[in-house]
């Protein structure tokens, strides 16, 4: 069983900063596709951002664009959500995923955010931004 663990979630002011981690198994790492999706109270889950594999194309959501960048730690096994100036509307649970599926460039632009494209999940790690 593959396991997705989060971490790196908290409480912080408006304007802050939080940086998420993703540990994954090497395998999935390197030959995986891993996004990060999240879900606030009453409202469904959607797409943060994507780091393709092989390519490292990198998509984000538009809520998030300019404020939010995902970055890969090879030597630890992990990818990072670097997430700066956040606001309370950032404030979910945040998950990552990963995606076995190998395609072209535009293939991922269009399908990064479906979520039953995605063969496992984390658990999740809460990040609440309030003052």
């Amino acid at each position: 069983q593959v396991q997705l663990v989060e971490s790196g979630g908290g409480v912080v002011r408006p304007g802050g900063s939080l940086r998420l981690s993703c540990a994954a198994p090497q395998h999935i790492l390197d030959h995986y596709a891993i996004s990060w999706f999240r879900q606030a109270p009453g409202k469904e889950r959607e797409g943060v951002s994507c780091i393709d594999r092989g390519t490292e194309s990198e998509f984000y959501a538009d809520s998030v664009k300019g404020r939010f960048t995902m970055l890969r730690d090879n030597s630890k096994n992990l990818v990072h959500l670097q997430m700066d100036s956040l606001k309370p509307e950032d404030t979910a649970i945040y998950f990552c995923a990963a995606d076995s599926y190998s395609g072209s460039y535009h293939y991922r632009a269009q399908n990064w955010r479906v979520q039953t494209l995605y063969d496992y999940w984390g658990q999740g790690t809460q990040v609440t931004v309030a003052s």
